[in-house]
């Protein structure tokens, strides 16, 4: 399974970006989708998911302004990201896991997206 992430760009503080993450590869199946960041110096850090029982978090500084979604269940994840402040600046990778069946068996998988940069600056 891989997957190409898009949509990063630069921004005003305050304005608004929409990235995406498309899966594509042969009979698999998605339990977990999620969006991380990383800036220089620092840890990456999970920004939001959605988990394998459907449950959405997001680390505190994103909440109310991110959304993260995934219509139908399909094969792409969005990150809708508002209200964008010069601390969300970083390079924001999508991360999935499951299982493909494309074997004789089931096996679990996971996957990182190539990183798409987000710059927030006026």
């Amino acid at each position: 399974v891989q997957l190409q992430a898009s949509g990063g760009g630069s921004v005003q503080p305050g304005g608004s970006l929409r990235l995406s993450c498309v899966a594509s590869g042969s009979n698999f199946n998605i339990r977990i989708v999620g969006w991380y960041r990383r800036t220089p110096g620092k840890p990456r850090e999970l920004v939001a998911e959605i988990t394998s029982d459907s449950i959405i978090n997001y680390v505190d500084s994103v909440k109310g302004r991110f959304t993260i979604f995934r219509p139908n269940d399909e094969n792409t994840m969005y990150l809708q990201m508002t209200s964008l402040k010069p601390e969300d600046t970083a390079v924001y990778y999508c991360y999935t896991a499951g299982y493909d069946y494309s074997g004789t068996q089931a096996e679990f998988f996971d996957a990182w997206g190539q990183g798409t940069q987000v710059t927030v600056s006026s």
